[in-house]
């Protein structure tokens, strides 16, 4: 199993729009072979940083799932809503 935990940074005036749209990717994302788990987290501190936490069964199901059209959408307007590029940390339980 890989777990990721991606760290995104949206810009102040985009929170609501990034929101819609980080939630828009959690129900097609769910349906992809290798899929465990994708959970949206927003910070309690800071309103404009964002954290999925996702397991995959294995590092092939997470590259389909990069390739996938809706992520795809995303990346294409994440130049306008993000503050920061998103930061992807992979991780193994020990």
């Amino acid at each position: 199993m890989l777990t990721v935990i991606a760290k995104i940074l949206v810009k102040a005036d985009k929170v609501e729009e990034a929101k819609s749209g980080l939630l828009d990717l959690i129900a097609p994302t769910l349906k992809e072979h290798g899929c465990i788990d994708y959970v949206l987290h927003q910070s309690n501190d800071n309103p404009q940083l964002f954290f999925f936490y996702e397991n995959w069964t294995d590092r092939e199901s997470l590259e389909n799932h990069l390739a996938n059209e809706h992520v795809a959408a995303f990346s294409a307007k994440a130049e306008d809503l993000l503050a920061e590029p998103a930061e992807l940390f992979f991780l193994s339980k020990v």
